[in-house]
């Protein structure tokens, strides 16, 4: 056993650092803290010896030479015996040492040190395509949670060879006094067995829990919205002492498309739009995510004229709404590559030149007069 280890601190430490270590250890694996709890007992013992040895320098000073912890440090001289952890004996003279270093923060720490907790919650990311979104698909995300140590299952302690309580010296019994009464009492940390029959687990340091890297399989609803943040019940790190496990919320990065903008669960695309389709009037066929749609296009559309394709577009998370496809034409000039096609140009423009020109005219009236250009 590596008394640096126990404390989780390095070899250079120095003493203000292995007495905050010790204070904080003590603090959450004291016995009265955690009644009943035989692993809290076995791990402050080992913490008191750690401190006992550690934080006098001439024993520290063999340790470091020998590895060998000595016999004055065998049996802890300040275990906290016979302390009362409320507040009225916390003030007394003999629980004053006590009071002055965990009477402000054991009042609440007594009642939830041993109690189930629930393991915190777990944060990513998850990046997926547009018609992904728009569909829905399942996909894998790795994370690194906190499970459960397989080695100890969660105590923090594993069977070793028997040695002699470190609490009571092997004889299961402690004495205490209070005044000029001395008590006898069954050893807490051994039972009365005065033996010791486990370690702390070296596979998770005594904490219980171990890092697994893992995939989780994520539901991406059909139309998810980017940065929607979706939840995976009970997939974050897990409880303390049998507590339930905390949750993963995944958020969803949806990439952006070539063609589909999206507004709410409204989709918005361009299409391009003939002369003649405009003119005439025709039948077009326009993308949607579902596949390819027919959309009517009346004589004399104008370039930008919008038309609406109602349920062609997202889906709503979790219902079965869809919203609208917004097409928007854009009149595209053919190229002209034959005398033909100049010459019906040019009488085009002979028969409805001089309207463009009118047109002209008037916007430029209305708007040297200050009025708005109408749509």
């Amino acid at each position: 056993m590596d008394l640096y280890d126990v404390l989780g601190v390095k070899r250079g430490a120095s003493p203000g650092e292995i007495k905050r270590a010790y204070l904080r250890l003590a603090r959450r694996f004291h016995p009265d803290i955690n009644p009943g709890d035989q692993a809290a007992e076995v791990r402050f013992r080992q913490i008191a010896l750690a401190y006992e040895t550690l934080g006098d320098p001439e024993r520290r000073q063999r340790y470091d030479q020998t590895g060998a912890v000595s016999a004055a440090a065998e049996l802890p001289s300040f275990l906290f015996e016979g302390f009362d952890f409320s507040v009225e004996a916390a003030l007394g003279d003999r629980a004053s040492t006590f009071g002055d270093l965990f009477a402000d923060v054991l009042r609440g720490d007594a009642r939830s040190a041993s109690q189930p907790g629930r393991g915190a919650d777990l944060h990513a990311s998850l990046a997926v395509s547009f018609e992904d979104a728009m569909r829905g698909t399942t996909r894998s995300v790795r994370v690194t949670r906190h499970e459960t140590c397989r080695a100890c299952g969660g105590s923090g302690l594993v069977r070793a060879p028997e040695t002699p309580c470190l609490r009571c010296g092997g004889v299961g019994t402690v004495r205490s006094a209070r005044g000029h009464m001395v008590f006898s009492r069954v050893c807490s940390y051994c039972g009365g067995l005065g033996r010791q029959v486990t370690t702390v687990c070296r596979a998770c340091g005594g904490d219980g829990f171990e890092a697994r890297v893992e995939p989780v399989e994520v539901e991406v609803p059909a139309g998810v919205a980017d940065q929607a943040r979706l939840q995976v019940p009970g997939r974050g790190n897990a409880g303390r002492h049998g507590g339930p496990a905390g949750d993963l919320y995944v958020s969803v990065q949806v990439q952006p498309h070539p063609l589909f903008r999206r507004d709410g669960n409204d989709l918005h695309v361009q299409v391009p739009l003939a002369i003649h389709e405009a003119g005439l009037g025709a039948r077009i066929e326009v993308p949607t995510i579902d596949g390819p749609a027919t959309l009517r296009v009346p004589p004399g559309t104008q370039s930008g004229q919008r038309f609406r394709l109602r349920g062609r577009g997202a889906p709503s998370p979790g219902g079965d709404r869809h919203g609208d496809l917004l097409v928007e034409v854009r009149l595209v000039l053919p190229p002209v590559l034959d005398e033909r096609s100049k010459a019906l140009l040019r009488e085009f423009g002979q028969i409805h030149g001089e309207d463009v020109r009118r047109e002209m005219r008037a916007l430029a009236g209305r708007m040297s007069a200050g009025e708005p250009p109408s749509s």
